[in-house]
């Protein structure tokens, strides 16, 4: 057998890199920025108006109050959008609404509804200070500043912020196209009538929406035969469409191990990793194209795509986080795994009251592989080292949360 890290860094090596392609701001929702972004303009690129009213003089309005109003001409209307700004004269005022650029001459807007709303003259019942209600160029962003990072998950704020120094296409890790194929002659799609000696297809399922949820582009093969020559001809024309197979099942030491049978002299290597669940595993290359092969019990699937294929995913796409959160967490009961095996098991993780360290874990149902509805109910995994044989209860111990 050999290590999670040992086979977690073969994996990782097998996936490998994406490369950096610039998408329209539009298409890069939920992707890794790779190259730092620096303005080229201010946020604002000019001083403007923070309200609509009057823009002013404060010296002007000094004296006005509630009951005893300060009456201006208006000698301009300034709409957001004019680019031909008049210059305000002293003891005049010019309407201007929000967002619409600053006269020189003025230092301040009085809002409109400490006015009679005038057009041609304007009554001003309350006095400003000086500045009040003017953003100031580049009070935001300044040119040559780094307003985003690489390594940015790029979210609405992110693609908004790009957008507003004029940027309209990113650099960003390209999401692979993956074909996930999953192999089993007992298996069957809901709905269709379940026979003795058959079972639905989930393996499939659970692995497009991790996948999925990474922003890859995923493509199925699903219930393919236990036979060398059929598994071959479902899969070997898809080849040359995707960056990455992702099989289930098969790959064990009995016999019909069709993923095994077909691959071993074809560029992958199999193996066992001293882990339960999901001991068999393997990877390597088949035509070229990466591929990664899991076992086929469910949770045996799930914890193996935590453990090996999201990690490498996320390094390639530029993720800064690959691995889940880590935290430590007291054992609700004690557990006995297996000596020589890193145990995964299910749990749920409830925060302390009083910050990390203070929270408690409760195991989700047993160690099986194939017990797949305490998945569900469960929010993190519980990491049992491979020298550990007993944990009691009010045990510290590492928690991965999902």
């Amino acid at each position: 057998m050999i290590s999670v890290e040992e086979h977690k860094a073969r994996v990782r090596d097998v996936v490998g890199t994406r490369p950096v392609l610039r998408r329209a701001l539009a298409d890069c929702t939920g992707l890794v920025l790779a190259e730092d972004i620096t303005a080229g303009v201010s946020l604002p690129p000019f001083d403007n108006s923070a309200m609509d009213g009057y823009a002013v003089r404060a010296v002007d309005v000094a004296d006005a109050r509630e009951g005893s109003p300060v009456e201006l001409p208006v000698a301009a209307d300034i709409p957001a959008g004019r680019t031909d700004v008049p210059a305000l004269e002293p003891g005049t005022a010019h309407r201007i609404m929000t967002g619409a650029p600053m006269p020189d001459g003025a230092d301040s807007v009085v809002m409109v509804e400490r006015t009679d709303g005038g057009v041609e003259r304007v009554a001003i019942s309350s006095a400003v200070s000086e500045g009040l209600h003017v953003r100031r160029a580049g009070e935001d962003v300044t040119p040559g500043t780094v307003v985003l990072r690489a390594g940015t998950v790029l979210g609405p704020a992110h693609l908004g912020l790009a957008a507003a120094v004029g940027v309209d296409r990113l650099p960003v890790f390209e999401p692979p196209r993956v074909l996930v194929v999953s192999t089993g002659t007992e298996l069957v799609h809901p709905p269709a009538p379940l026979r003795h000696g058959q079972i639905y297809e989930s393996n499939s399922v659970m692995l497009v929406a991790g996948l999925r949820d990474l922003g890859c582009h995923v493509e199925t093969v699903r219930s393919v035969a236990d036979d060398v020559a059929h598994f071959r001809a479902a899969v070997e024309p898809k080849l040359a469409e995707v960056d990455l197979v992702v099989t289930s099942g098969g790959v064990s030491a009995g016999a019909y191990e069709v993923v095994k049978d077909s691959l071993t002299d074809a560029g992958v290597t199999f193996g066992k990793v001293a882990m339960q669940p999901g001991g068999p595993q393997g990877c390597g290359r088949w035509h070229g194209v990466p591929v990664v092969t899991l076992p086929g019990n469910p949770v045996s699937v799930l914890v193996s795509f935590e453990v090996f294929v999201r990690p490498a995913l996320r390094a390639a796409l530029g993720y800064p986080d690959v691995e889940r959160p880590r935290v430590r967490a007291r054992l609700t009961e004690s557990m006995t795994p297996p000596k020589g095996k890193r145990q995964y098991r299910r749990g749920y993780y409830t925060p302390g009251a009083e910050g990390a360290g203070n929270g408690v874990v409760a195991p989700k149902g047993g160690p099986g592989s194939h017990l797949l509805a305490s998945f569900a109910q469960a929010n993190c995994l519980i990491v049992l080292d491979e020298e550990t044989t007993e944990v009691p209860e009010g045990s510290l111990v590492d928690v991965l949360l999902l």
